[in-house]
């Protein structure tokens, strides 16, 4: 199979799977060398990236996803007739409690937020943002939390090694990037999370 036939294929794979395709999995059904599928899927990235149109191959959550480009994001909100959602800050706390300090008890995320967060985990866990990792072997076995594939693919990440630094969130305006970020929220579940807590 040449080059082209290649990302051929992998481009009609990825295009029609609603969940990021990693090289490993492509490898296997195309029965090619996974360091010929990763190249041949950085060919695509870089090609797509060159054109500077509407979609991008992104790499996301350990695999590879056709995205829309950030700057069209208001045209495809029109689109589908979305609001987009503000996250609250209680969310938004627990959420990066759990991202950066996982695996973490909720009693954990509660003593550095001061305030009880049943709720909000509750939250967290029906968007599958969050999910149960195991117990902790301390008294009480309680529960401890970890970040979701769905996570990494709701913020745009590879891998929790792309969550920023403290030193780039002293850089950037965190007001700005919160309201602009498009999460699956309604503003139902919003309300039900702060009446819980």
């Amino acid at each position: 199979m040449d080059i082209t036939d290649l990302k051929g294929m992998l481009e009609a794979m990825v295009f029609v799977s609603d969940v990021p395709l990693k090289a490993d999995r492509l490898a296997e059904l195309v029965a090619c060398d996974r360091a010929l599928v990763q190249s041949a899927l950085q060919e695509l990235a870089e090609e797509y990236h060159r054109r500077d149109g509407g979609i991008r191959l992104a790499e996301v959550a350990g695999g590879y996803q056709f995205r829309t480009a950030a700057r069209h994001v208001e045209a495809v909100r029109q689109l589908n007739c979305s609001k987009p959602f503000r996250f609250s800050r209680a969310a938004l706390e627990s959420l990066a409690i759990i991202a950066y300090r996982q695996p973490v008890t909720r009693g954990d995320v509660e003593y550095l937020r001061g305030v009880d967060s049943g709720g909000v985990i509750k939250t967290l866990l029906d968007k599958h943002l969050i999910r149960i990792l195991g117990k902790k072997e301390v008294a009480g076995r309680p529960l401890i939390y970890g970040t979701t594939r769905e996570f990494l693919e709701v913020f745009g990440l590879r891998s929790l090694n792309d969550l920023p630094t403290l030193k780039e969130f002293s850089e950037i305006d965190l007001d700005q990037e919160i309201a602009d970020l498009p999460l699956p929220f309604t503003a139902d579940d919003q309300a039900a999370e702060e009446s819980s807590v």
